[in-house]
């Protein structure tokens, strides 16, 4: 499931395969804004079925806590 979540975000931000890890924060990858994240958040419930409450959605700083909350980690 990690990797769909991965897949996902990287597709949603137009980059290529591999530029995000676990590791990954938020404000390292140039094309993540706060627009790219309310589609990432949506795209993750519409095609995985994962929900993240907005209140911890706007909290999230780097991947690990975005897996954390989407419970693969």
């Amino acid at each position: 499931m990690k990797e769909k979540i991965i897949a996902l975000i990287e597709n949603a931000l137009e980059i290529p395969a591999g530029s995000i890890t676990e590791d990954t924060m938020i404000a390292d990858v140039e094309q993540w804004d706060s627009l790219a994240h309310v589609m990432i958040i949506g795209e993750l419930e519409e095609k995985l079925g994962i929900a993240i409450p907005l209140e911890d959605a706007v909290e999230l700083t780097g991947m690990r806590e975005l897996l954390e909350k989407c419970g693969v980690m």
